[in-house]
């Protein structure tokens, strides 16, 4: 489980393609706090650390698998090019603090960047899911996960939501690089999920 802030911005060093998916591999000094099997999220998306750390001149590194179904689902088959840069978490341990809201990483869908526009110190970005279904789960000052980082919905319509990023996001994530056009993960809220699953279960009751 994460909780959405991110704890580093790595940086895309290899990725090797494979007919069973791509695996990528990230230098961030978060790598040497992982060991196989470890949970990392990549742009929102968990992955599984495999193999050893390795460790060059320029600093540690880690390797993920992207299975084919993560690469339709996400962001990942496009945006994780070499060179890119990444949103990166570690899993929540027990008696962190709880500093965003309960984030799977099991990204629901990709959104497209409509627009960005300055708001004093902040920026407002208008995002549009490529399935504007999951704008049902999402509620104006509810929670949203956008390549892996916890937000508050300032703004929502029938087509798309807005967030208001402020200036610490904006440095510290890939949000303050977007521009129209960029595709980005989206994660809603898990609970409005399962309270719709057992308002269905009451109606059929």
């Amino acid at each position: 489980m994460f909780t959405g802030i991110v704890q580093d911005l790595g940086t895309v060093v290899a990725v090797d393609e494979q007919d069973e998916g791509v695996r990528l591999r990230v230098r961030t000094p978060l790598a040497g706090e992982l060991r196989p099997g470890d949970s990392i999220a990549v742009n929102g998306c968990c992955l599984t650390a495999v193999g050893e750390t390795e460790q060059d001149a320029d600093g540690p590194s880690f390797v993920a698998d992207v299975m084919n179904e993560s690469l339709r689902r996400t962001s990942l088959g496009s945006a994780a090019s070499v060179g890119a840069r990444v949103n990166l978490e570690l899993a929540m341990a027990a008696g962190d603090r709880f500093g965003g809201h309960v984030v799977q990483g099991h990204v629901d869908g990709t959104a497209r960047v409509e627009s960005t526009r300055p708001d004093g110190f902040a920026r407002i970005v208008r995002i549009a899911p490529e399935d504007p279904s999951l704008l049902r789960y999402v509620v104006e000052k509810g929670s949203i996960t956008i390549d892996g980082v916890s937000l508050t919905v300032s703004a929502i319509d029938d087509a798309a939501l807005e967030v208001s990023l402020i200036p610490e996001t904006l440095e510290r994530t890939r949000l303050g690089r977007v521009a129209p056009g960029d595709v980005v993960n989206l994660e809603v809220d898990v609970l409005a999920k399962h309270v719709e699953k057992l308002l269905a279960g009451k109606d059929r009751s």
